[in-house]
């Protein structure tokens, strides 16, 4: 009788390990990163001061819909359900921030397709669902310069807070945030980039307004002129990072290679040379390589007109904290999916109360080679215990 339960109970056991471990490998790696706030771990995980704001930053998600097999059914998307969950339950975020790419093929899709990613992205959500979120669009939801039109943006609709050119702004916790349409300020003369560019000059002419820097140019119906047309952007009395929390897929140009901040100086070319390998496995590359980013001009046309606070940007799938000439804080978000990278990871924003300062903290995921290991191993095991089990009956 005990030996026939003995298999049972090894069973048992390595079921259990199991459980335990998926339970814990789904658990972040936070660790603050120096240069826009105060250095306390403490602020990552939950000793938060009364009024801050929490932003929980993905990107590069990659979903597949209904073309999803049974691996990331049942292995990647298991375990993408499983950190979105610990990471709300550990870092308690008040809002989350997706940066583009959240569909592998998405510029390839129909609406009824489309309907299959969302379907997926919201049920790997979990408690996220219960926070404020906003998606953007990156490239690969859109499609190359050649085939953007307005019905490139067509699934915009289906995300809160963005309008018919890909743009929002909002304000949560008196922060007040602006994702940009990055796909249409790279491509030439379209349509969606004339619209992206009049968001851009609205959201200008009342950072302007309240800062008291700028007389209101008035029209004889009453309405506010675009100063894109009446008085250019030779002027802005804005300082640097008086602007608004700035949202790109693509990341921004850079002008140099090394920058300083404080008394240490930081090299870009983490940034520049150690790109991510193209996406593995069957999601292929995207219309854009990892080292693409938004042209100088459009670049020097975003500073101009918006002092943004800081900029958050993702695509290339690596984390890269880069300080532009005028001061600004560039953070890259990298990839939150196996699908683009083997060790995904996310950034968690904390915005003070007071003050302009930013705490930013990178966060690493389990790798997807290391959890494959164990699974290995533990696959190891039962072959062992069951030859061992079939050798003890016959002794």
């Amino acid at each position: 009788m005990g030996r026939a339960l003995r298999p049972l109970l090894i069973l048992f056991v390595v079921t259990v390990a199991l459980l335990a471990y998926e339970d814990r490998v789904a658990i972040p790696s936070c660790n603050v990163v120096p240069g826009g706030g105060d250095f306390d771990e403490g602020h990552v995980h939950g000793g938060d001061r009364p009024g801050d704001l929490k932003v929980m930053l993905v990107a590069n998600l990659m979903l597949l819909g209904s073309e999803v097999g049974y691996k990331n059914t049942l292995f990647r998307d298991h375990y993408l359900s499983k950190f979105f969950k610990k990471s709300s339950e550990i870092l308690t975020p008040d809002l989350l921030l997706v940066l583009g790419d959240l569909s592998a093929r998405g510029a390839e899709l129909t609406i009824s397709e489309w309907s299959s990613v969302l379907q997926q992205f919201h049920s790997l959500l979990g408690p996220f669902l219960g926070l404020p979120f906003q998606v953007i669009l990156g490239d690969r939801d859109m499609g190359k310069c050649s085939d953007l039109n307005a019905r490139s943006v067509r699934i915009a609709r289906n995300f809160p807070g963005l309008d018919s050119a890909g743009c929002g702004a909002f304000k949560i916790s008196n922060i007040s945030f602006l994702s940009l349409n990055a796909v249409a300020l790279l491509c030439g003369n379209n349509e969606l980039r004339h619209s992206v560019e009049k968001a851009v000059e609205q959201e200008s002419i009342e950072l302007r307004m309240e800062s008291k820097h700028m007389k209101e140019v008035v029209n004889e119906s009453g309405e506010i002129r675009s100063p894109a047309s009446e008085v250019g952007w030779r002027e802005n009395a804005m300082s640097s990072g008086s602007g608004p929390v700035l949202l790109l897929h693509f990341p921004l140009h850079c002008t140099a290679k090394n920058q300083w901040r404080g008394n240490v100086k930081t090299s870009d070319s983490s940034c520049e040379n150690a790109q991510a390998s193209e996406s593995r496995g069957l999601i292929g590359a995207g219309p854009y390589a990892l080292s693409q980013t938004l042209p100088n001009n459009a670049t020097e046309y975003i500073f101009q007109a918006l002092r943004p606070r800081i900029v958050f940007s993702a695509h290339n799938h690596k984390f890269c904290d880069h300080t532009h000439p005028d001061g600004t804080r560039e953070i890259t978000v990298p990839a939150m999916s196996w699908d683009a990278r083997n060790d995904p990871g996310f950034v968690v924003a904390t915005f003070r109360s007071s003050g302009k300062a930013v705490t930013v903290s990178h966060c690493l995921l389990a790798r997807e080679s290391d959890v494959l290991v164990v699974y290995i191993s533990f696959v190891c095991v039962l072959i062992s215990v069951n030859i061992w089990v079939n050798c003890t009956k016959h002794t």
